[in-house]
């Protein structure tokens, strides 16, 4: 994503070239274990994956999601700012918090979306153009719920060989999600011309609408 200036011109010319995105999707089956709802209403669920435009982008096409806000997680408060992010010694990912309805999706259908469709999980500290830690894939786990989920999902990924390289996600203790400047929320959704989003994140949308029809909705949750 820092690099999306340098790269505009470039991808001018790429644009049109979709299939040649950066990230390809996969057919992944269905987690083994997913969790039933739980009681108390809304629930939520923080991933990394690469730049937040395109992960966001993703969630807030997901039936049962409320909202996605793209901001940061792993490091301190007083580093969660993107100038400071963007070094990649903060601890920090590029983060998004989803917030969703378990009634109407679950848990494990949107780790099948994330390893799937919102990111390549066998890129180590990188994605597509992007390159450094806070570029990770990671999980950032709230409870023994989700931990469970997200771990016997990766072994179940990992053993069926699903990838042709090992999946590099990690899983994190979730100690506080920081959103990020306005800037940056809904940013794919406000600037669907950007070369840097036709080539790099609007395929995911496709693939998104074309692998989990069921999941896909027109209109996206905005943040506001």
């Amino acid at each position: 994503m820092r690099f999306a200036a340098v790269l505009v011109a470039a991808l001018t010319i790429l644009a049109p070239l979709r299939a040649g995105a950066a990230e390809r999707a996969f057919v992944l089956p269905a987690p083994a274990y997913d969790p039933p709802a739980a009681s108390g209403g809304k629930q939520k669920l923080v991933v990394a994956g690469g730049c937040f435009w395109g992960v966001q982008g993703v969630f807030q096409r997901v039936k049962g999601v409320s909202r996605a806000v793209s901001g940061y997680a792993g490091g301190a408060k007083e580093t969660a700012r993107y100038e400071k992010v963007s070094r990649g010694d903060t601890g920090h990912a590029e983060s998004v918090e989803i917030t969703y309805d378990p009634k109407m999706v679950s848990l494990g259908d949107l780790l099948r979306v994330y390893f799937s469709v919102a990111h390549d999980p066998t890129q180590l500290n990188r994605q597509g153009p992007d390159a450094g830690a806070q570029y990770r894939s990671t999980i950032f786990i709230a409870d023994a719920e989700q931990e469970k989920a997200a771990r016997d999902y990766i072994a179940q990924l990992s053993e069926a060989k699903t990838f042709s390289a090992p999946i590099v996600t990690t899983l994190e203790p979730l100690r506080a999600f920081y959103p990020a400047e306005a800037y940056h929320q809904d940013y794919l959704l406000r600037h669907p011309a950007q070369p840097y989003i036709v080539y790099n994140d609007l395929p995911k949308i496709d693939d998104l609408k074309r692998l989990f029809p069921s999941l896909y909705r027109e209109s996206p949750a905005l943040t506001n």
